[in-house]
């Protein structure tokens, strides 16, 4: 009897189906619950995509089953993934993010919007590559997005235009996202000059409240009313902000900074690693994508830093170049960057709060270089 029920243990248990693709990808997850804990790579997202991939490939667990009838129901991590696919949890993580953000330093320098346009040049660089590569237009656009750095973005494009691409393309956006302390730093010390490195930059006028406020307002109507499909990123992140800037809900505010974005970041990053499947995620494709996301992310930093060199020379030296390759959408990230290497090249030089400029301008230009492929190929 004992022997029967031990049996039936055992062939009822995940250990009868599990196959080498799902033993790859628990080690991937494995590396990837390393990368967060002990090399601290953008842990809070990292961390839950490497233990929704774990969970994915517990065979027989059925976490992402959709309910095989109406009278049954789905695994848990199905339901939970409506969010992403019906793009809720990057909407809601851009209002957490506007509520977090300060546009000062992009109010107060206007120029910095150019340099948060030029970061965008790695997506077109990649969309590019991934067409030559035989990709879909679809695959190329959300492929490319990557270039961004922006990873809420990333993820809802790709939910949209090539929702099969979708573990492999976060998981190389985030990955890429935490990586910024390695990959910039040798750009940005090979295409400046030791005299543009050196350039202090003077302090910024200071923006009224009325100019905080009618930002978020203003840049709405002109984003939503030009790209329309960019309405949900753009109006939530501006939302937020509005939220922030306005001085009356501080309670909302608060809500939206920490409790709301923990919460729904959880939900996202446990079911976007919970996608990545070993039969949809171990192919060569992959691997494209995780080169074609390499190369979006060098040629973004390049774009800022050339433009950054146009400015220094438009602006006869007032401009430090260095401010160019913060303007990827990883914020504060990318803008403390450019700040350890002003100081690298001038201990007397701060350039975090020009660098913050261009770097939220990122987050508006990766949204609007998102709703542009949305436009053309959703």
């Amino acid at each position: 009897m004992f022997i029967d029920a031990l049996k039936e243990i055992w062939g009822t248990s995940g250990f009868t189906a599990i196959t080498w693709g799902n033993i790859a990808m628990i080690i991937i997850a494995c590396v990837l619950v390393y990368l967060a804990i002990a090399r601290k790579f953008e842990p809070l997202l990292l961390l839950p995509i490497a233990f929704g991939v774990l969970l994915a490939n517990l065979p027989l667990a059925g976490l992402m089953n959709g309910p095989a009838s109406d009278s049954e129901a789905g695994g848990l991590l199905y339901y939970l993934y409506q969010g992403v696919k019906l793009g809720i949890y990057p909407s809601l993580i851009f209002f957490g993010v506007g509520a977090m953000t300060d546009f000062g330093p992009l109010i107060a320098r206007p120029s910095s919007l150019f340099l948060g346009a030029a970061a965008q040049f790695g997506i077109a660089v990649a969309f590019i590559l991934a067409i030559s590569l035989k990709f879909t237009p679809q695959e190329a656009a959300s492929i490319s997005i990557i270039g961004g750095a922006d990873g809420p973005t990333a993820i809802y494009l790709t939910s949209r235009l090539a929702p099969k691409l979708l573990p492999a393309i976060a998981i190389a956006a985030y990955s890429y996202m935490a990586l910024i302390p390695i990959i910039q730093p040798p750009f940005m010390r090979l295409l400046t000059t030791k005299k543009e490195k050196e350039t202090v930059m003077t302090q910024i006028r200071k923006v009224s409240k009325l100019e905080k406020i009618l930002f978020p307002i203003v840049v709405t109507v002109l984003c939503v009313l030009l790209l329309p499909a960019v309405a949900p990123l753009i109006g939530m992140l501006m939302l937020g902000n509005l939220f922030k800037e306005s001085g009356v809900v501080e309670r909302l505010s608060d809500t939206a900074q920490n409790a709301l974005i923990n919460i729904v970041t959880i939900f996202l990053g446990v079911t976007v690693g919970a996608t990545a499947a070993a039969e949809t995620f171990l192919q060569w494709e992959t691997i494209k994508i995780i080169f074609l996301g390499l190369f979006a992310f060098i040629f973004s930093t390049m774009g800022g830093l050339f433009f950054g060199k146009l400015m220094y020379w438009l602006s006869k030296g007032k401009i430090n170049p260095l401010i160019g390759s913060a303007g990827v959408s990883a914020v504060p990230m990318a803008a403390r960057i450019s700040q350890v290497e002003g100081q690298r090249a001038n201990p007397a030089n701060y350039l975090l709060m020009h660098a913050i400029g261009p770097n939220v301008a990122g987050v508006i230009g990766s949204a609007i270089a998102a709703g542009v492929l949305l436009s053309l190929f959703g």
